[in-house]
């Protein structure tokens, strides 16, 4: 007890893996599941065990030229350069967990984690999802409990650009009908407030008046017999429903994040400063909303446009 507080009951033996440290210190369980796969794919690698898992490994051991060799290793899979450095980012931060656990020498971790990021020069990922691919996907929402559910889900994703994950985190509570806005969770545990067009807030309306007034998650699940369950649709959940509707309306599979990359390149296109744009989607950095700029694509192909291939006729 402190200062008249009584602690709760403590393990007899604190966890000293730096892996299970690292996952812990995670506030989303999104980006837990992605850091974890990340170090269990690098323990596969240290190990040659196509089964091995990053729990118990001896991580402080790692040396820089065995750092190095793994960075070297992962960017021979062929994956893209941000899928490694996503690689390298879990491995520098076991390692600082090792380090503040006292197993690691503070040299020896800065010599371990100095790792130059991987450079790369892509096109842009992902897709851009035209209205009428929407308004499909929309069409094929039945008047089913599940079918409103999923008009409504589509109409948000298209009109704030959340992340999957925060959309599986969304509250009844963080919904404003008056102000038309969501109280959004993002990474790192920061707030945001999103807005929903007037036809996005219909279809929740209509949602609502399924769901109930009930508190709990904004969107859940529903039993095999119909019934709603008092938890929140998984990010896996909100992929798979984008899959079917979509396939329902015979249009291509598109992700939750392709709807995201949309919203942030029609407000660019609608010439919504970057600043607002990147204050609505939660980025950290306005280079990162940068990205999803398609402008300069656009005005390269309406350059091309402009020229004219002469028709075919033989010299006089």
């Amino acid at each position: 007890m402190i200062g008249g507080v009584s602690l709760p009951a403590l393990p007899a033996q604190p966890v000293r893996d730096p892996y299970h440290v690292y996952l812990d210190s995670l506030t989303s369980p999104e980006s837990r599941r992605t850091m974890r796969g990340c170090l269990d794919r690098i323990a596969r690698i240290l190990t040659g065990d196509p089964a091995a898992s990053g729990a118990g490994l001896p991580w402080h051991r790692l040396r820089y030229e065995h750092t190095v060799r793994i960075r070297t290793i992962l960017t021979e899979q062929g994956w893209s350069a941000a899928y490694v450095n996503k690689h390298l980012v879990a491995l520098r931060r076991v390692l600082k967990e090792a380090w503040r656990l006292g197993l690691l020498a503070a040299e020896d971790y800065a010599r371990a984690t100095d790792l130059a990021p991987v450079r790369q020069a892509r096109l842009p990922a992902g897709h851009h999802i035209p209205p009428e691919v929407v308004g499909a996907a929309l069409a094929a929402c039945e008047e089913s409990p599940a079918g409103v559910r999923d008009a409504a889900l589509i109409a948000v994703l298209y009109s704030t650009g959340c992340r999957r994950s925060e959309i599986a985190g969304l509250r009844l509570a963080d919904y404003d009908p008056a102000a038309r806005s969501l109280r959004v969770r993002g990474k790192r545990d920061k707030e945001r407030l999103v807005y929903l067009t007037a036809e996005a807030v219909g279809l929740v309306e209509r949602w609502l008046a399924v769901r109930g007034e009930h508190p709990g998650p904004l969107f859940g699940p529903f039993t095999k017999a119909g019934t709603l369950r008092p938890r929140p649709l998984s990010g896996q959940g909100i992929a798979d429903i984008l899959t079917r509707r979509l396939g329902q309306a015979g249009a291509p599979r598109r992700t939750a994040h392709d709807f995201r990359r949309t919203f942030i390149g029609e407000l660019l296109d609608a010439g919504v400063d970057l600043a607002t744009a990147q204050a609505l989607v939660g980025h950290s950095s306005p280079a990162t909303t940068a990205r999803y700029d398609r402008r300069p694509e656009k005005r390269r192909r309406e350059a091309v446009d402009r020229l004219r291939l002469p028709a075919p006729r033989p010299l006089a």
